[in-house]
């Protein structure tokens, strides 16, 4: 999605430069004549606004304090090495996280980005590759309105709705963790269907188009059930990402003592489909494995 997001950019004609540690997306990232940084300390030196579009919070905090950083010492170091961007941002730097991660982690990264005197954006974001490079995609946002005002000239080209949800860093995670849960109890909802429709020797094609048009539909099912009913599984949304999500939004809830039946159903329905093989397939690899039994 950040990919999508910089090409947005880019045909703004706003000034965008990139960083990845991935060779194949930074040569993807030079075949659109996008600007490269060759670190986030360098990028932080080019770029007043910085989008981080990542996995997870461990990958965050390699952004921040530098890739040689250990998960048990994150915390303490977060603003003391000079390989990440931290050590490179001032007062006249916007920092904005755009990844699903722990609304705790959320509130320690901005913390971390404030104390160096930097403003900071609690940013996820939703809708996948394609809605993002079409400048369509949703951004959930908690920050002050000034800031976000501030913004706006790149938020309207980047996003098709946003929702500021309130200024506490860390209310934005919880709102894309809501989010993400239905999502994911969606997709396996319309896993088991798939694979019920199977058992009762129906047509999985035309079951999708009656469920599309009927009560029992739903955007994932929309968005999903055509890959894998024509066994298109590259991966716009891995498999893998949206299992970290439910396991994010099942830990949230345990954390305020809510038990997520459906929640945790969904968790492990996605883990199987990770553990089986599809981890890095797109997550409507779970109706494929289902139709498969």
């Amino acid at each position: 999605m950040g990919m999508g997001m910089a090409l947005s950019l880019q045909r703004a004609n706003h000034q965008v430069v990139v960083h990845d540690i991935d060779p194949i997306r930074t040569e993807l990232a030079q075949k659109h004549q996008l600007a490269l940084a060759g670190s986030a300390t360098e990028l932080a030196k080019r770029c007043a606004t910085i989008f981080i579009v990542v996995v997870n919070a461990q990958q965050i905090r390699d952004v921040l304090s530098g890739p040689t950083i250990s998960v048990a010492n994150a915390s303490q170091s977060l603003t003391s090495s000079p390989n990440g961007l931290l050590s490179a941002i001032g007062a006249e730097h916007t920092i904005l996280i755009c990844s699903t991660i722990a609304p705790a982690d959320m509130t320690e990264f901005a913390q971390a980005v404030r104390n160096r005197g930097a403003n900071f954006i609690d940013a996820p974001i939703s809708g996948g590759p394609a809605r993002a490079e079409n400048g369509t995609m949703s951004m959930m946002l908690a920050a002050s309105a000034a800031s976000i005002a501030r913004l706006e000239p790149m938020l309207t080209q980047i996003t098709g709705k946003r929702f500021v949800i309130s200024e506490r860093a860390g209310d934005a995670s919880k709102a894309k963790l809501v989010n993400n849960l239905l999502a994911g109890i969606h997709l396996v909802a319309a896993a088991e269907a798939f694979a019920l429709a199977k058992k009762f020797e129906l047509d999985a094609h035309q079951m999708f188009e009656l469920i599309r048009a009927s009560s029992g539909q739903s955007w994932m099912l929309e968005d999903r059930a055509p890959r894998a009913l024509s066994g298109d599984l590259q991966p716009r949304a891995a498999a893998h990402v949206i299992t970290k999500d439910l396991s994010l939004a099942n830990a949230a809830a345990q954390a305020v003592g809510l038990d997520l039946k459906l929640g945790q159903a969904a968790r492990l329905a996605m883990q199987q489909t990770c553990d089986q093989g599809w981890r890095g397939d797109d997550d409507a690899a779970v109706i494929t494995r289902m139709l498969a039994g």
